[in-house]
Formats: structure tokens, sequence, C-alpha cells
């Protein structure tokens, strides 16, 4: 029997990674989805220019589907993306969320007014375990933000690895970041059928954030 089709709201991170991972097992994941700016030129969630996330598409072999919007026209503009979803007959999205219970209920709504299901494989999971387990499967991951008043500018660029555990305990930092803490840019995956090679061209504070610039890197 054919699995049923879906896409993976794509952050580019390791928890929208380790969602995939886990969904494909019982989905046929088919697409990727972003949304950006107004201006398309950074994602949303983790600020990453659209160049980043297309190549860690196509290293994945699958579509990168994109919307754009401010975040007072976010909902209306991820509608439109769904919308298209379902009528390329997707019927289930896939989120990374893991404690969140608003975004949780937020997804599930707008995905059940464009007659699709939302699918959280991530959920109430320990995310010391889900940080270890990214790791085990081989993942590796860069820090590309991190939220200014608990972590300054030096975690940018830093590699995701077990060891970070005890420091983000002393910290009080949730070892997947699920509080905002940080974000993290996929670079090398099973999944991937090549590594993701990025050039650092700076770092910004933006709304609070550290924030890495990165281009792939020729």
């Amino acid at each position: 029997m054919d699995k049923p089709r879906a896409a993976v709201s794509w952050s580019g991170g390791k928890d929208s990674y380790l969602a995939l991972n886990r969904a494909r097992q019982q989905f046929d994941v088919a697409a990727l989805i972003t949304m950006f700016t107004e201006d398309g030129t950074r994602s949303r969630s983790h600020g990453l220019r659209p160049e980043v996330l297309q190549r860690q598409a196509e290293v994945m072999q699958m579509e990168l589907l994109a919307g754009r919007g401010s975040w007072q026209t976010y909902e209306a503009e991820l509608k439109k993306l769904l919308r298209r979803l379902r009528d390329r007959q997707f019927s289930h999205i896939v989120f990374g969320d893991i404690f969140l219970e608003d975004h949780k209920h937020w997804v599930e709504r707008v995905c059940k007014e464009m007659d699709l299901i939302a699918v959280e494989p991530l959920w109430e999971q320990p995310t010391s375990e889900l940080l270890r387990e990214f790791c085990d499967l081989g993942g590796k991951a860069r820090i590309v933000a991190a939220k200014a008043a608990l972590l300054d500018e030096s975690w940018l660029g830093r590699h995701l690895s077990a060891d970070l555990l005890p420091e983000f305990e002393r910290l009080g930092i949730d070892p997947c970041g699920e509080y905002g803490e940080y974000h993290t840019l996929v670079t090398s995956s099973p999944l991937f059928t090549a590594g993701l090679n990025v050039s650092n061209t700076g770092h910004h504070l933006q709304d609070g954030y550290w924030m890495l610039d990165v281009v792939p890197a020729s």
C-alpha cells in the first residue's frame, strides 16, 4: 500500500531534520516547506538565506516550496502554501515541535482548515535524547543563531554535539533549544548525498539574537 504523501515544515535545523527522518518511515516525504520574510531574503525561523536552504533540498533530492510574509500575514501566506500542497495530493504536514503547546495547537488548526493533517514525530520526547539521536544518526549541525540574553556571539558556528549537554545544563538551556535559546543548520547527514559546505560572511544582532550569516561555499 502506498504511503500517505507528506511535506516537512523545514527550518534547516536539527529538529526539522529529526522530524523528517522519523516521519519517512510512515509517510512518502516528498517536499520541504519554508516561510521567508516578505522580501524573500531570510527564512522566518532561523534567518537563513534561501540559497542555503535550497542547497539542503538539493542534497536531499527534495523539492523546496517557499512562502513569503510578515509576522502579520504569516498565517494567510502559509495557508496559500498549504493549499498548493493539498491540490497536489499531499495529505500530511510534518512539524518538529517538542514541548510548545500553543504552536502545536496553532499548526493543527491551520492544517485542519486546509484539509491537511499535522504530524508531530518529536512531541514530548526528552530533548537530551533527541540531541543524542541526531548525533548518533551521523548528523552534523552548526549553531547559526543564539539568544543574546542567554548566549554570546562566541556560540555562533559551534558544532552541535552531545558534549555540549553539561554546558547547556549549567546555563539553563534546553538541550534542543526548544524555547528559542539557539538554532542550528544541518550540514551533513545520512540523508544528504553530499555535505553542505558553507562560508561565514559575518554576524549581527537582530531581534535579540546573534545571527551567523552563511552562504553556500563554491
